[in-house]
């Protein structure tokens, strides 16, 4: 009897136990009769529909199954596509920051549906849901092979319910066919589950550690027992309206108040192929960006969170290096004033054709124009980008783009005390004169070669790109190639990169060129992680990279070499420390804190100094983040450090501190600061669809207070209703610089 026992119990375990391969397919058929979306499993459609289980870890280690199952199902109608999990939950409940939409993955429990519907192993949606209900949404590009191939500012509309037991938690989903781009032939897809009680990362298709589960290299095949529903007119309408005032004590103008309309919409030119539309569009409800204490030469970049650029924007982005981009959305709509800071430039209307033709071809084409402001001396300028990707081998391509930006109305009429942005003006010293050049377009073209292993081992990149302009005829070119391995313990990483010295990517981000007279770069990283049998740590290993920099005449100018060590611990808790040697030759008269006197052009300075990051457990309700280092710093010593406090209320809210310090002391009349900035953050989710959020930005370096409120309403899916009030105050003495209120109502309209 004990041996009977013991065979059936482990004849059941091995379904559990086995990993799914990659391309293991799973049957959908389409729905028996209509699911109503409640968390309630009660349906004839799931009781007979397949169930996916014998989910695999893929973090913190991939040797074994998780210790709570997840069993996943999936169905289809003429409208929705349909997904139910049901998540085994033995812990003491779920870990989340908040219900807030968007959430980050790493810090909630969560189960997702990463799928790409084009069967191309490169672009792709994903949506997750955790245990509160709360939604999470995005794109994919670049098969999902690195961190930065996953857009979470993407929003959409769908449907969702979760029921909670105190033994598990059950999602059901509804997907509608309109809010994504298809094919009606196979899929590739995985899911997601993070189990963050356990610090548990698990997936139905079997993820080696050192890839993300999420890549669609290692996806599973979702094979349609049914055809799915031809897709017919696919057209959504987003009008908005709102509402501001506007108040300059700074600069004494009375309060101005503007009301303001415009829409957004979506065709579905084909099941792949869509058409964004943007006339008068507001962004007065995206979050400010979060300020930096920048002790750099370079300018730093944020991030895009404006609706109307995410939607293939991988595509739009993809030419070029991280620095070396010929295309930056952020450029668009945005222009710096006199004092470098960034002001809103009026978009007229925007126009974007973008997605698949064929099997094998993406297209691109996208274009803008600005209203003529006056303010930044800026005319009315129209932007055009176009790009054609072609997929080769298993999951390589090469694309062919151009990027043109064409000031409009200038002619004879040209009015140098009119306009007088730097990007359409260039003052150079003839003799004892000067001279100002104009420049009435700016233009960058050429090709990528993106390189992709079938299982993302190896992958690189070959770039050639070419300007042109009203400033320069020669030395505008800009090549580059990158090549990485990738494997289970070790990985190698190597780059060589050229900026001529009149390469000039107007719409791009090339912060190198603001600096040096044309550029030659080259970098190298090699890391081995060790995975142990250990209850406490993860994986840890060494790490080593160095930076070179040369200019024209091969004059060296920068040299960085770091050597370090880290350790990521099972209790979701890492840290990491290095020892750094810096060296740099100025091409330009520079000083990091603004002291008396500037270090000169052609003086050159090397400094080492000690490194350290260290991450605690995100699973408490206090968690933190730390880093910072301390050492030489050009003439003298410097002691960094930035980081942030959170504790949250699950899972109403949290309340978070960030900060930055730097003591620095350049001796003599270089001068010493001690910089420091803060941000505390307090985030009240009210329910999943009533959020406020408020932060406070204090930085001495540039004397300013920021506060920014934003409340949001999300009354119906993908439609909101937004507060949102900015002031920035003069701290010394405090008073109030200037203020904007604005209330804004969005609706979505499926057509």
């Amino acid at each position: 009897m004990f041996f009977l026992r013991t065979f059936f119990l482990v004849a059941l375990a091995l379904p559990l136990s086995a990993q799914h391969k990659q391309g293991t397919p799973y049957h959908a058929g389409r729905a028996t009769g209509a699911v109503v979306i409640d968390g309630i499993l009660d349906e004839e459609t799931w009781k007979r529909a397949n169930v996916a289980t014998g989910f695999w870890m893929s973090k913190p280690y991939d040797s074994v199954p998780p210790v709570n199952e997840t069993t996943v199902r999936i169905a289809f109608d003429d409208h929705n596509l349909y997904l139910a999990f049901e998540c085994i939950d033995d812990g003491k409940g779920p870990v989340v920051q908040s219900l807030r939409r968007d959430f980050d993955f790493r810090f909630n429990d969560n189960v997702g549906f990463y799928f790409d519907p084009y069967n191309d192993y490169t672009n792709g949606f994903y949506f997750n849901i955790s245990p509160y209900g709360v939604q999470r949404e995005g794109l994919m590009a670049n098969g999902g092979a690195e961190p930065e191939s996953f857009s979470p500012f993407w929003d959409n509309k769908w449907y969702s319910a979760v029921t909670r037991t105190d033994t598990m938690w059950v999602a059901e989903l509804a997907i509608p066919f309109k809010s994504i781009r298809y094919n009606r032939g196979e899929w590739n897809f995985n899911v997601l589950r993070n189990d963050l009680e356990r610090n548990q990362v698990s997936s139905w298709i079997a993820t080696p550690v050192q890839y993300l589960p999420a890549s669609f290299a290692w996806s599973g095949k979702l094979i349609w027992d049914d055809e799915l529903p031809t897709p017919g007119t696919n057209v959504s309408l987003i009008p908005y309206v709102a509402g501001s005032s506007y108040t300059d004590k700074e600069n004494n103008i009375p309060t101005e108040h503007e009301g303001l309309i415009g829409f957004d919409a979506k065709v579905g030119l084909t099941p792949s192929l869509n058409l964004d539309l943007t006339v008068n569009p507001d962004f007065s409800q995206v979050e400010v960006d979060q300020q930096v204490i920048n002790l750099t030469r370079f300018e730093f970049n944020f991030p895009e969170r404006r609706q109307f650029f995410l939607e293939n924007s991988d595509l739009f982005a993809a030419p070029g290096f991280p620095d070396s981009r010929p295309f930056f959305s952020r450029r668009l709509g945005l222009a710096s004033d006199t004092t470098g800071i960034l002001r809103r430039v009026p978009i007229v209307y925007g126009a974007r054709v973008s997605g698949k033709m064929g099997k094998d071809w993406r297209i691109g084409i996208m274009n803008l124009q600005t209203q003529e402001t006056k303010s930044l001396g800026l005319p009315a300028q129209n932007y055009t980008v176009a790009i054609v990707q072609r997929q080769v081998l298993a999951r390589s391509n090469v694309d062919f783009f151009i990027v043109n930006k064409q000031s409009l109305g200038l002619g004879n009429k040209y009015d140098p005390a009119r306009y007088y942005h730097s990007s359409i003006v260039r003052e150079t010293i003839t003799g004892t004169d000067t001279v100002r050049q104009l420049n009435t377009y700016n233009r960058v073209f050429g090709f990528d070669f993106n390189i992709n292993s079938k299982d993302t081992r190896f992958r690189g990149d070959v770039y050639y790109h070419q300007s042109i302009d009203d400033f320069n005829t020669t030395d505008r070119y800009s090549a580059g190639t990158f090549l990485g391995y990738f494997g289970r313990n070790l990985s190698v990483m190597g780059a060589v990169q050229l900026l001529a010295k009149n390469y000039n990517a107007e719409t791009g981000f090339v912060p190198n060129l603001t600096v040096y007279p044309g550029f030659t770069g080259s970098f190298a990283r090699v890391e081995y992680l060790t995975y142990p049998k250990s209850k406490v740590v993860g994986n840890h290993g060494p790490f080593a990279e160095a930076n070179w920099g040369f200019i024209p005449g091969g004059h060296n100018t920068d040299q960085n070499y770091s050597a370090g060590y880290v350790v990521s611990f099972l209790s979701t808790a890492a840290v990491s420390v290095s020892l750094q040697h810096t060296y740099q030759y100025l091409t330009q008269d520079f000083n990091p804190i603004g002291g008396e006197q500037d270090y000169l052009a052609g003086e050159a300075f090397s400094w080492n100094q000690f490194l350290f990051e260290y991450v605690s457990d995100t699973r408490k309700l206090f968690n933190y983040r730390a880093e910072g280092g301390f050492g030489g710093f050009y003439t003298g010593q410097g002691f960094f450090t930035n980081g942030e406090l959170n504790y949250r209320y699950q899972p109403f809210g949290s309340l978070g501190i960030r900060f930055s310090y730097n003591d620095v002391d350049l001796t003599g009349n270089y001068g010493k600061a001690r910089l420091f900035l803060i941000g505390p953050r307090l985030d009240l989710t009210f329910t999943d669809k009533l959020f406020l959020t408020t932060f406070v930005q204090y930085n001495n370096l540039a004397d300013n207070m920021n506060l920014n409120s934003r409340f949001q309403w999300r009354f119906k899916p993908a439609s909101d209703f937004f507060i949102v009030y900015t002031e920035n105050y003069l701290p010394e003495p405090f008073q109030s610089k200037n203020r904007a209120l604005v209330f804004k109502l969005t609706y979505w309209f499926n057509l």
